[in-house]
């Protein structure tokens, strides 16, 4: 292959052989094959375990039943939030560690694939006068963690009022009549969460983990866990010294006595044009309620995300959460309050619902909306080391709490955490990014790793062609996929390595280059 088309991170490439070899070394009952930690689950939790682990000189071998960022990990808002809501409700820890790790992502970690999002708030008539008061307060609020985590005023811009005219300039859709303004503030907002993750895992995977998809635990114990290759139907027995078990919202059906108590959230995908342009995110307040919104989210891919619900769910965890019409019939009317567009179901080409694994205590009645985001590390009987609850942004603080656990638990010794300053795949200074020669969109997706994947086009023009109509995503960037980040199906590259799927007419459509990115790669093997 040509050079140009390599990972910049040595190691960190992840596909269908390394997998097979890696599980293969893990199967030979030899001594090499004991590996320091075993972790379930590869969503951002479970890979930062990995990442964490690996960074602390232990061995690690990393399983998901499914894929990269399958579960939770792939349904959220895209959002790095800095813990205003929490604030608001008085979880002050979880604002400030929030607030860290929204830092430590954007300047430190991920700047490439995290940045600063404009959010205009609309100053309706639905809007009072005193419930503005309390949203500019709480942005000012908001601006005071950023400044107690130490995140930069150039990385996050203050938060101001704004005129009518500057918030219909930002937002045209907005309804004139009664606009008195508008509040803008600044978050974190990532390119994909998905990507994260699986930046995350390849990052690991380069500091020696052993990050194995399509490999589920059929049992866990203190000494490893049963598991089944996924592809072929194969049990085989992983042994290691400490097991994290980072399943999510599945973690309870793998060890006894952690309850939980899903929250569903969901979101609608809606085509650009029929919103106008957007040049910030929206805030449109749920009416009835002080501190919860609907969000607007332009992903400037021809697409906007508006969500999202916080309902409870019962019964059964599904792999793959339905969206109900109630839902889609709520955040429409939401829109419908402030908007001068008028925007129907038949408008809705996509939706996505995801499930929070919100640990269950006993004195968390009432909403699923009004549990503690705070995560926990459990510690069972036998010994496997459980960790729940929580949110994207604070995955890698929830890995490091779980990692150290795990340490105490299995007598390890190993290093301190370094995560904190450990550059995931694809990271550079800003002006690094800057200067690369390639299409802006590749590199807020891939950071370094954009001219790689911009070669493959170049060197086959029929891989620089978007595989949809309308929507940016080229054959370079699913051959990419297959070859270094672990994707085996085209489920893989279409609904997490990239999020073509979200839309089941452009899924569709885009089904035989998908087909096509697998063949080429399976010619070189």
């Amino acid at each position: 292959m040509n050079p140009t088309s390599s990972p910049a991170l040595p190691g960190s490439s992840l596909n269908a052989r390394r997998r097979l070899s890696e599980l293969d070394r893990l199967a030979d009952g030899s001594a090499d094959s004991v590996v320091d930690v075993l972790v379930v689950g590869l969503g951002a939790t479970g890979a930062g375990a990995a990442l964490d682990a690996a960074t602390r000189g232990l061995t690690v071998a990393a399983i998901d039943a499914h894929d990269l960022a399958f579960g939770t990990s792939r349904w959220s808002s895209k959002l790095v939030h800095g813990g205003l809501r929490y604030l608001a409700s008085g979880q002050l820890d979880v604002a400030h560690e929030s607030a860290v790790e929204r830092g430590i992502l954007m300047e430190r970690t991920a700047p490439h694939l995290v940045r600063a999002q404009p959010f205009v708030l609309p100053l309706t008539p639905l809007v009072s006068r005193g419930q503005a008061a309390l949203a500019r307060a709480g942005f000012l609020a908001g601006d005071l963690l950023r400044v107690g985590a130490r995140t930069s005023r150039s990385t996050l811009p203050q938060p101001r009022t704004l005129s009518a005219v500057e918030t219909r300039h930002l937002a045209p859709a907005l309804r004139p009549t009664g606009l008195r303004g508008g509040l803008l503030s600044w978050d974190g907002r990532l390119s994909d969460d998905a990507r994260l993750v699986t930046a995350i895992a390849r990052t690991a995977a380069a500091y020696g983990a052993r990050v194995l998809t399509r490999t589920r635990a059929l049992e866990l114990h203190r000494d490893g866990a049963l598991v089944r290759d996924e592809t072929t139907g194969q049990e085989l027995r992983i042994r290691a010294r400490t097991v994290i078990n980072a399943a999510g919202v599945w973690a309870g059906g793998l060890v006894d006595d952690v309850r939980l108590r899903p929250s569903r959230g969901t979101h609608l995908v809606l085509r650009s044009e029929d919103l106008g342009r957007l040049s910030a995110g929206l805030h449109i307040p749920i009416p009835g309620e002080t501190n919860r919104f609907v969000l607007v989210l332009p992903q400037g891919d021809g697409r906007v995300y508006v969500g999202l619900t916080d309902e409870p769910v019962d019964g059964d965890i599904p792999d793959v959460p339905e969206v109900p019409e109630t839902d889609i019939g709520f955040l429409l009317d939401v829109l419908g309050s402030a908007l001068d567009v008028t925007v129907q179901r038949a408008d809705v080409v996509g939706a996505f619902a995801g499930l929070r694994p919100l640990l269950d205590t006993r004195d968390a009645a009432g909403r699923t909306a009004d549990i503690s985001r705070k995560h926990a590390v459990l510690t069972s009987p036998s010994g496997v080391v459980t960790v729940v609850g929580g949110k994207l942004t604070t995955y890698r603080r929830m890995a490091q709490d779980a990692v150290d656990a795990a340490v105490a638990v299995g007598s390890l010794t190993a290093g301190p955490c370094r995560t904190a300053s450990v550059p995931l795949v694809g990271a550079a200074r800003p002006q690094v990014l800057a200067g690369l020669d390639v299409p802006a969109r590749l590199v807020y997706r891939y950071g370094s790793e954009a001219p790689a994947v911009h070669a493959l086009g170049l060197e086959d023009p029929a891989l620089g062609k978007p595989v949809v109509p309308g929507h940016p995503v080229t054959g370079a960037e699913l051959v990419w996929a297959v070859r270094h980040e672990g994707a085996l199906d085209t489920s893989d590259l279409l609904d997490r390595r990239t999020r073509i799927g979200l839309v089941p007419g452009d899924r569709s459509t885009a089904e035989g280059a998908a087909l096509d990115a697998l063949a080429r790669t399976a010619q070189m093997q």
